[in-house]
């Protein structure tokens, strides 16, 4: 599977439930907030998530909102969510889970 290629809005939904439930369909992109204990704790994980998606080739969009840690996916490449972000989006769920 070519991961460059854009998923359809439905393609997106059914994968979405499969498997990255914890992630929305907003404007195009896959999203997803996590609240952190702290202001720090949120940078921290901001720098964990920035080592992940830098072994990956792909990189998130990242806002820290004091204890919480906005997440945006989509492949600038393609343009549109394709298969690099439903990989990087388990792999922050995972990461999360720890």
């Amino acid at each position: 599977m070519n991961d460059l290629i854009a998923f359809t809005d439905q393609e997106i939904r059914s994968k979405i439930i499969l498997c990255a439930p914890n992630w929305t369909l907003e404007d195009k992109q896959l999203k997803r907030s996590h609240q952190c204990h702290s202001f720090i704790s949120a940078v921290d994980l901001v720098n964990a998530i920035a080592v992940l998606a830098e072994k990956l080739h792909h990189h998130p969009k990242m806002t820290v909102d004091y204890s919480t840690l906005h997440l945006s996916l989509f492949t600038h490449d393609a343009p549109g969510i394709t298969q690099k972000d439903f990989v990087l989006a388990q792999e922050i769920d995972t990461l999360l889970k720890k």
